[in-house]
């Protein structure tokens, strides 16, 4: 390996988890922060959360039912006449 293009390695970089979690592993970073991580993800630990953000399924039934209205309540496009050939 050429000698100063790498950065430094910190073999004891502590990890902080928006959960509360704390590890350490290495790292080109003295510190990491994450949101997420083998304690309190889904895959990891079996329970799955689902999170509804401000009712966006609800939010796409109702478009979906005005639409349907708006579409029912359209009138239908008249036939195009063929053009005459030259």
């Amino acid at each position: 390996m050429k000698d100063a293009i790498h950065p430094a390695f910190y073999p004891n970089a502590q990890v902080a988890c928006a959960c509360g979690n704390k590890f350490t592993t290495g790292s080109t970073q003295k510190e990491l922060h994450t949101e997420i991580c083998s304690a309190c993800h889904p895959y990891y630990t079996g329970k799955q959360k689902l999170i509804d953000t401000a009712g966006s399924i609800d939010k796409f039934k109702k478009r979906a039912a005005q639409a349907a209205t708006i579409k029912a309540a359209a009138k239908p496009k008249k036939e195009r006449k063929p053009r005459a050939k030259k």
